[in-house]
């Protein structure tokens, strides 16, 4: 089966930085679609940022120049770095897998376009 965990969320001032990561077993980490979701208490889960296996990026406007989405196939490792951290950014943040056939929407918006979800993690801006 596959496996998603994340790790690295806590709390942080506004205009400081965070880096998450997901790491994910079972599955070819080459291949595939990986993707940030976040969702805050009372709101849908959004797509946050996505990266392709040629290493294409789809990122939401809300985040735009402030976070980066990277990975490391050697260590199966997906990496969500956060700057200039706000307060609305406050949220649950989750890693997803999609691995069945075809390519996914960047920035990732539905999230039935992915099979495998983490636990998320929680991040929270004062």
């Amino acid at each position: 089966h596959v496996q998603l965990v994340e790790s690295g969320g806590g709390s942080v001032q506004a205009g400081g930085s965070l880096r998450l990561s997901c790491t994910i077993s079972g599955n070819d980490f080459s291949t595939g679609c990986m993707a940030w979701y976040r969702q805050a208490p009372d709101k849908e889960r959004e797509g946050v940022i996505n990266i392709n296996s040629n290493d294409g990026v789809g990122y939401a406007e809300f985040v735009k120049g402030r976070f980066a989405i990277s990975k490391d196939n050697s260590k199966n490792t997906l990496y969500l770095q956060m700057n200039s951290l706000k307060p609305e950014d406050t949220a649950l943040y989750y890693c997803a897998l999609r691995w069945r056939g075809g390519g996914c929407y960047a920035p990732p918006i539905l999230r039935s376009e992915y099979d495998d979800w983490g636990q998320g993690t929680q991040v929270t801006v004062s």
